[in-house]
């Protein structure tokens, strides 16, 4: 038979706790706000940008996702454009990760590879040194940061990320804000998202 296990106090404070589960709502909304002007943002960008896509890709598909258990935070994400397709990806996607930040990133793989490498490196010091970090995980769908997940882009370090990405079978390159990023209270997820989608963009332009 189960035991059944007790609430300590602080557990039972937060679970009656109804303004608590209002104002998750009310952010929730504002989240997906913030992600609705961050799809307008990278729409415009899009109708006048070429990028170097197999020829199934069609920049004007999206998709928004909302859970609740990224490593058991509540997220929302917007993939702009999205394309999956077996083993092709190519999608940019802006990620709000409770208790951790938000992330922009390409997420690279598939036939363009090679290309994709040759561009990154190619245009290394047009791409390094604005705050983008090269994913070390060995998925695309790990969002933690720092030592042993990601790599800063930095002018020093092309060598060290051509070892790194040399061997992998994809790309991700990520953009990270801090949550109490004073820009991201005000509401300018968008204005940050297309800043990263233009910093990144030599890797995936002709």
């Amino acid at each position: 038979m189960n035991i059944p296990l007790p609430f300590t106090d602080e557990e039972t404070a937060l679970i009656t706790d109804a303004r608590f589960f209002r104002k998750k709502a009310l952010i929730t909304e504002k989240i997906r706000g913030q992600l609705e002007v961050t799809r307008e943002f990278l729409k415009a960008e899009l109708s006048h940008t070429t990028l170097l896509t197999s020829s199934d890709f069609d920049p004007t598909r999206v998709q928004f996702v909302k859970g609740e258990h990224l490593e058991s935070f509540p997220y929302q994400y917007l993939d702009c454009p999205k394309h999956f397709h077996g083993l092709e990806k190519c999608t940019f996607r802006t990620l709000f990760w409770w208790g951790h930040h938000v992330a922009c990133a390409w997420l690279l793989e598939g036939l363009l590879m090679k290309r994709y490498k040759k561009n990154l490196f190619d245009r290394f010091h047009s791409v390094a040194g604005q705050g983008l970090e090269l994913s070390t995980a060995p998925t695309l769908w790990e969002w933690k940061r720092g030592e042993g997940y990601t790599l800063p882009m930095t002018h020093d370090r092309k060598a060290q990320i051509a070892a790194v990405v040399a061997e992998r079978p994809f790309l991700k390159v990520v953009r990270c804000f801090s949550l109490d990023d004073p820009r991201i209270q005000a509401g300018e997820l968008g204005e940050l998202a297309r800043g990263a989608f233009l910093a990144m963009k030599p890797i995936l332009s002709p």
